[in-house]
C-alpha cells in the first residue's frame, strides 16, 4: 500500500506560479512512474504530466508544455509540478497518481484568478 499526498497548492494570479509537491509514504522502487493530473469542476480528469522513476522522462499535456514541469527526488519519494505563466483555465483539483496502479493522492486545490 503506497499512500500519495499532495501539497502546494492555493490562489494564485493569473501568470504567477505554484510548485506542487507529492509525497510517497513507501519506496518508489515498485513503481515505474508518477504522474500528475487535474479535474476542472463539471469536466474530466485529464493527464497534465507523467516522469518515469529511473530515468526521469517526461511527458506533457500540450496545454501546459513550457510552462509546467515535473520532477522527482527518489531519495525523498517526492514527484514536484512547477507551475509558471498560470491561466485561469489552469483551475482545478490537482492529484498525484502512481501510474499503473491504483494508488492516488486526496487533491489540492489550485486556483487561478484576479
Amino acid at each position: 500500500q503506497v499512500q500519495l499526498v499532495e501539497s502546494g497548492g492555493g490562489l494564485v494570479q493569473p501568470g504567477g506560479s505554484l510548485r506542487l509537491s507529492c509525497a510517497a509514504s513507501a519506496s518508489f522502487v515498485t513503481i515505474g512512474a508518477m504522474g500528475w493530473y487535474r479535474q476542472a469542476p463539471g469536466k474530466q480528469r485529464e493527464l497534465v504530466a507523467t516522469i518515469t522513476l529511473s530515468a526521469g522522462r517526461t511527458n506533457y499535456a500540450d496545454s501546459v508544455k513550457g510552462r509546467f514541469t515535473i520532477s522527482r527526488d527518489n531519495a525523498k519519494r517526492t514527484v514536484d509540478l512547477q507551475m509558471n505563466s498560470l491561466k485561469p483555465e489552469d483551475t482545478a483539483v490537482y492529484y498525484c497518481h502512481a501510474q499503473y496502479t491504483s494508488y492516488w493522492g486526496q487533491g489540492t486545490q489550485v486556483t487561478v484568478s484576479t
